[in-house]
């Protein structure tokens, strides 16, 4: 199936924010409830055991001493924070500890806020604008994208890469969409989910329950802006392209799907040379 890089309703500059946050709230509830990236926790573990190796970093000593240091993450495009309710505590668990910094073009400070309580402090949110190809020098880290990587054209993916590359820093992007007809199909049946999980979707929002079950923007929105992402999904062969061509030097890049379930987790890891011998898992 071809790629279509058709637009998305939510990442137009004139979409509400009530519709917006709407749908990321949803997204981040979904992927907390269904947990689809969990076949990835090891694979970004392994990396960031890798990451924290590096002369100079925190970890660089005994592998002991990377357990007792967190390891600080950027997470570009956040949305409502996507799996890192779940996710930060699965990582540490394998012995990687993180502190995370959700960043967004268009940031949603109430997911952030009950993000940053219910993981004591793990992730928190960045309440500037950030631009996943422009981060800010001062937000350093391990950069991570999940369900975002699509919304960018290849040049703009290029830059993505590209600008983590520069700044030395590690990066990995993951997607739980397909570019198939069985996903697409799948994601057909989204409305239904969002009319049945609205009531436990958090933070709390009448704008929410409005938008649903009175006038049902969001529902559409989630089928339509989901068919699109699956469109616009890159297979691993593609997110290599975009790696060799991003001009990133000195980087060595990794892609495939992992996941036995119906929709495997796609990635691409980014890694210094130096560090890319020797995974981790």
């Amino acid at each position: 199936m071809r790629r279509l890089h058709l637009f998305e309703v939510a990442e137009q500059p004139r979409c509400p924010d009530a519709v917006r946050d709407g749908l990321t709230d949803y997204l981040a509830f979904a992927i907390e409830r269904g947990r689809p990236y969990a076949p990835a926790v090891p694979l970004l573990a392994g990396a960031l055991r890798r990451a924290t190796r590096r002369p100079g970093a925190a970890g660089a000593e005994p592998p002991d001493a990377v357990a007792a240091e967190a390891a600080d993450i950027v997470d570009l495009a956040a949305g409502a924070g996507g799996p890192w309710g779940a996710f930060a505590p699965s990582v540490a668990a394998l012995g990687v500890p993180v502190r995370v910094r959700l960043t967004d073009l268009h940031p949603n400070a109430a997911a952030s806020a009950r993000l940053a309580a219910a993981t004591a402090g793990a992730v928190t949110g960045e309440s500037r604008p950030v631009a996943a190809d422009r981060v800010p020098p001062d937000l350093g880290g391990f950069r991570t994208m999940f369900s975002a990587f699509h919304h960018f054209a290849p040049a703009a993916a290029g830059r993505v890469l590209a600008d983590a590359a520069a700044r030395g820093e590690e990066i990995a992007v993951f997607e739980a969409t397909r570019r198939d007809a069985r996903t697409i199909l799948l994601t057909c049946l989204t409305p239904l989910v969002v009319l049945l999980g609205t009531p436990f979707v958090r933070p709390f929002r009448c704008s929410r329950l409005l938008l649903t079950y009175v006038v049902p923007v969001i529902p559409a929105v989630v089928l339509f802006d989901g068919v699109v992402s699956c469109l616009r999904t890159y297979t691993p062969d593609e997110l290599r392209a975009i790696a060799a061509a991003s001009g990133a030097e000195g980087y060595t890049w990794e892609a495939g799907e992992v996941g036995g379930g119906p929709v495997p987790v796609t990635y691409l890891v980014g890694l210094p040379a130096a560090l890319a011998g020797g995974a981790d898992a």
